[in-house]
């Protein structure tokens, strides 16, 4: 029985996947140099496919100074001069 058209979802290859397709595959390994034009398509190796959580806290860091810049006398200052103009 097929999935109702209504019930898929838009984005579903967008998403972060742990299994890669074998083109994909192929292309990671080849940018990793473990795979050379006209080796075996077949037993390819495993390829890790990890999702890389790194970079979150420096990004909520740097979201918080500007929000602390913005809350500084100064700024407030300027932000009411551009409201009277």
């Amino acid at each position: 029985m097929s999935i109702d058209p209504s019930l898929k979802i838009k984005g579903a290859l967008e998403r972060h996947r742990n299994v890669l397709s074998r083109p994909e595959r192929i292309e990671r390994l080849k940018d990793e140099e473990q795979w050379v034009e006209g080796d075996p398509v077949l037993a390819l190796p495993k390829v890790a496919n990890r999702k890389s959580h790194s970079g979150r806290k420096e990004k909520a860091a740097a979201a918080a100074a500007k929000v602390a810049e913005a809350e500084t006398p100064e700024a407030e200052a300027e932000a009411e001069t551009k409201e009277v103009s």
